[in-house]
């Protein structure tokens, strides 16, 4: 049958070669009609162009209810309906439908009219015909109607089959003999359990009984092969009642529509849709690439491996090699036999691709490609590679397709699909979705590697402008943690430090620039800088404060009146900060706060408690004052600084963690590294949003054996007397080797106050980790070192001090100046 007269493709007439001897249409499930045959036509005289896209209730003569006839010829057989011919007359015909689907997979139904009457052809009156030749013309007519029925359902290219109520087969189609490999006559008389496989029969058994008992229509659909030898099919069944004249259920009709393609292309968009939802459900590389593996192994493969460019996983660019091998790391692999034993190498394992194998050519080319494990090409493959031949032998691997991972014009990788228990191989629209998947998949790796490499960019960034290690200090013994948030926010602006001060003291601090990304590190390393500048010029915590604010107000200004708009600034410049001073000598602390979480202490006696410190406005905000406290803490006690990360338990809420924290500070560990993990395991959940940065320092004292003061008299003759009593002392302490630099950086000191400065004058000597000389005066001028002439009297006792000390400097102080000079004993000894 030619296209014009079945109907276009897709309307259902087209699988049905017998049709232009038959009076059929297909009718969609909104009424329209898709289909219309030759039969129709010569039933009812409508030319297909007249009938097709319009609505099928104009075809229902006298006062038929269109929707009770619809829902009658759905539920089976119709009984006689009238129907209107094209020139107004109306005849009765049984109309019966049959369920399918179009190339859509959307729902539609084949109308077959069967009528008593001839199709209607006008013609002029014969008035002289004999009515006995008419009598017998009509006879033949109904007989050719009834030849041409019966020719129709043993003809129909679809799977038909009646059962009688004991299910066995009466009538079966052309199409039903050719699916099941039976002739008609082979399966008159026999069950349906002795003509369809076990494996459908019984869904089909048990759907025909109810049929029977219910009278009601059945569909359902099944699975599997028809008969030996023949492809694994889904089939669309329906079973409908056949009534006699009574009403009684007598026998059933079985339909089957071959749904298989329909039913694939519904995988695949299922499958699609799976990667889109499940793959790149996190920025890690690897765990994406196992999302890949994951979704595609069951439903696509039997065993997928996805290997990535070696560089990738070292933040270097990739650009896979010209020639030669090619080292790929297996990022992921699955399979549906448990362990995964189709697998050569292990994840996180570098493997090396012959530069013939087709994996190498995909990297190269950046094409697909579809083998069968007798190809040329896999057989080469075989040969060089005799481990992976022995896989492919010993599970039967016969199908195999190569997929590129590629992503913005870049080949990342390569994904192998495997096939070996499924019997079917891979086809090519297998080889469609594959790459459909890789190429989504590849988008989300690519992702996940340019987040790795900047992640990992900001934080080699942070951690540089963070202490590398803890500089050498006998005021306290300190242990630091550093965690960068796990967010997506980005690295926040967190930072520590520990600073060594002027007379044996030591600054601790901690702080937070408010936001996350690289313009919070960049701000905290500027920030960092700018503290240990100010610390070295001994201010107290309340006006180091006051400078750090005056800073950020003027970085902010920078940034608002800078010409490049291409950094959008996404917040306010502000952070927190706290700065502590550590004195052994007196064992006394100071400490201000700019809007930063209060320190705990804990006594040697294990009683915790935060320090109840004014609350300063955070840095940026300008214009109010800072305020320090201090107060005595016992030898052996522990400071414990931290920032908001570690406390927030929820957002804005401080007060639960921080009497989480005050609780397990009450056990501290043994050592200071075993606390700080403590309290990182305890108090942060698995994937921290925020950066912590926690800072613990237990101190030391001096005690009156290792510190010496004397008050001098304002007269150059103690300069003499200044230098017998470091002379005697370090004789004391075993330091006799630093003796001679003692004494000439006394010398100078002392001389240096008491020609310039104001009475009263003290000299101190402090044994630490250094030799530490302080000369103290009443006066704030403070000395420094210039270039002396060669005919000038003065100007070179600065200059010696600073030879031969390892630091020197001034400490103003209430009511005076301290002069400091730090003399290295480790080093003199040596």
């Amino acid at each position: 049958m030619d296209m014009e007269k079945a109907g276009p493709p897709g309307s259902g007439l087209d699988r049905f070669p017998d049709q232009g001897t038959s009076a059929t249409a297909v009718v969609d499930a909104r009424g329209i009609v898709t289909g219309w045959s030759p039969g129709a036509r010569l039933l009812l005289g409508y030319p297909y162009e007249d009938v097709v896209g319009r609505s099928a209730a104009r075809l229902l003569g006298g006062n038929a209810d269109v929707t009770a006839c619809f829902s009658a010829i759905r539920k089976g057989r119709s009984g006689p309906t009238p129907l209107r011919h094209q020139d107004g007359h109306t005849l009765d015909a049984e109309l019966r439908a049959y369920a399918s689907l179009d190339s859509g997979g959307n729902a539609q139904w084949l109308i077959v009219a069967t009528s008593p009457q001839r199709p209607h052809r006008p013609r002029e009156p014969r008035p002289h015909e004999d009515e006995a030749k008419a009598d017998e013309a009509t006879t033949d007519e109904a007989k050719a109607d009834e030849a041409t029925t019966e020719e129709a359902f043993a003809q129909s290219d679809l799977p038909v089959m009646i059962f009688d109520a004991e299910l066995r087969a009466l009538r079966g189609s052309a199409g039903a003999a050719r699916e099941l490999g039976l002739s008609e006559e082979r399966m008159r008389g026999r069950r349906v359990t002795d003509i369809l496989p076990p494996h459908i029969c019984t869904t089909v058994e048990e759907g025909m009984r109810r049929v029977f008992e219910t009278g009601e229509p059945e569909r359902f659909q099944v699975h599997g092969r028809p008969r030996r030898g023949a492809r694994d099919r889904h089939w669309a069944v329906s079973v409908s009642p056949l009534r006699n004249p009574a009403g009684q259920v007598r026998h059933v009709q079985l339909i089957a529509l071959d749904v298989t393609e329909q039913h694939r292309a519904r995988e695949r968009l299922d499958l699609l849709n799976d990667v889109s939802a499940q793959v790149g459900s996190t920025l890690d590389v690897m765990r994406t690439a196992q999302e890949m593996a994951d979704v595609a192994v069951g439903r696509l493969a039997d065993f997928i491996s996805v290997d990535l460019l070696d560089g990738l996983f070292r933040g270097v660019e990739p650009s896979p090699s010209a020639t030669g091998s090619v080292a790929l790391r297996r990022a992921a692999q699955q399979s549906v036999v448990p362990g995964i034993p189709e697998s050569v190498v292990q994840p996180g394992e570098v493997d090396y691709y012959p530069e013939l194998s087709p994996p190498a050519r995909c990297l190269r080319t950046g094409r697909s490609s579809l083998h069968r494990t007798l190809d040329e090409a896999i057989d080469s493959w075989r040969a060089i590679d005799p481990e992976r031949a022995r896989k492919v032998r010993d599970f039967g691997m016969h199908s195999i397709m190569v997929i590129p991972l590629r992503a913005r014009g870049i080949t990342l990788g390569v994904a192998v699909l495997v096939r070996h228990r499924r019997r079917n191989s891979f086809d090519e629209d297998d080889l469609l979705v594959a790459e459909e998947i890789a190429a989504r998949a590849a988008v989300a790796v690519d992702n996940a590697r340019r987040f790795t490499r900047e992640r990992a960019t900001a934080l080699a960034l942070q951690r540089s402008l963070l202490p590398q290690r803890l500089p050498v200090q006998g005021a306290a013994e300190v242990a630091y943690r550093y965690l960068p948030a796990r967010s997506r926010a980005g690295l926040g602006g967190d930072w520590f430090d520990v600073i060594p001060l002027s007379g044996a003291r030591v600054a601790l601090v901690v702080g937070d620039v408010v936001g996350h990304g690289l313009r919070a590190s960049a701000t905290m390393g500027r920030l960092r800088t700018a503290v240990r500048t100010l610390a070295d010029v001994d201010l107290p915590p309340e006006e180091l404060l006051v400078h750090l604010d005056d800073l950020i107000t003027h970085l902010r200004a920078e940034e608002d009146t800078a010409s490049d708009s291409e950094f959008e600034i996404v917040t306010d410049l502000v952070a927190t900060c706290l700065y502590m001073v550590y004195d052994p000598v007196s064992r006394r602390c100071t400490a201000a706060g700019a809007g930063h979480p209060p320190p705990a202490v804990v006594t040697p006696d294990g009683k915790a408690e935060f320090i109840d410190l004014p609350v300063g406005p955070p840095l940026g905000v300008g214009g109010l004052p800072f305020e320090a406290i201090e107060w005595e803490v016992p030898r052996g006690s522990l400071l414990v600084l931290y920032t908001d990360g570690l406390v927030e338990v929820s957002e804005h809420d401080l007060g639960k963690g921080m009497a989480l924290l005050r609780r397990r500070l009450e056990h501290p560990a043994d050592s200071l590294d075993a606390t700080c993990d403590e309290l990182l395991r305890t108090l942060l959940p698995a994937q921290p949003g925020d950066d912590v940065a926690l800072l613990i320092a237990r101190t030391r004292a001096l005690d009156s054996g290792q510190v010496s003061t004397w008050d001098l008299p304002s007269d150059p003759a103690a300069v003499a007397d200044a230098r017998d009593k470091v002379a005697r002392r370090l004789a004391d302490w075993g330091l006799d080797e630093v003796g001679f630099t003692a004494e000439l950086v006394v010398s100078e000191l002392v001389t240096n106050a008491i020609r310039y400065g104001t009475p009263p004058v003290q000299l101190r000597l402090i044994r630490d980790t250094a030799l530490i000389c302080e000369v103290s005066d009443s006066s704030s001028t403070a000395p420094h070192m210039r270039r002396a002439r060669i005919f000038d009297e003065g100007g070179r006792g600065l200059l010696l001090v600073a030879q031969f000390a390892e630091r020197w400097g001034t400490r103003h102080r209430a009511g005076g100046k301290s002069i400091w000079a730090e003399i290295g004993v480790q080093d003199e000894r040596s």
